[in-house]
Order: C-alpha cells, then structure tokens, then sequence
C-alpha cells in the first residue's frame, strides 16, 4: 500500500473481512481522495469573491495565491458553487 499522509477512520459493517481486504478498501479510498483533492477540482468548485473590489475570482492561480495566504483582508469570501 503506498504511504499517505493522512488518517483514515474505516468503519465496516463486515467483521469477516480480511486485512487484505481492509487494506485494498483503504488504498482505493485514499486514491479517490487523491483525485478529489486535487488543485483542478478545488478551483473547478470554489470561487472568490472581493467585496472590496466587487470582483469575482476564478483563476485557479489566483485561487492557490489566496487560500495559501496566513491572512485575508476583510470581505473577501470564498465560495463553494456547489
């Protein structure tokens, strides 16, 4: 199984399963996150919006830039479009 860095709590309603078994289920579940957390899909489903500006933000560079910064001026959201 490859290393990641994150924990994992895989609750089964299964108790036969064997630990390869558990172990597989983990690793398709930590690559499907892999995917799902990826910069692309962030960007793709989030947007900023600067009320000081009146501006919306879509950019992905721009998008990294400012959900990486320590501190955000005030108005400034960030908006999930789901």
């Amino acid at each position: 199984m490859k290393t990641s860095n994150r924990d994992l709590l895989v609750l089964l309603k299964d108790e036969t399963m064997s630990s390869q078994a558990i172990e597989q289920e983990v690793e398709q579940l930590n690559d499907l996150l892999f995917h799902i957390e990826s910069t692309d899909t962030f960007c793709g489903a989030n947007e900023i919006i600067d009320m000081n500006k009146y501006r919306i933000v879509q950019d992905e560079k721009h998008l990294v830039q400012m959900m990486f910064q320590s501190e955000l001026k005030p108005f400034i959201f960030l908006f999930n479009k789901n």
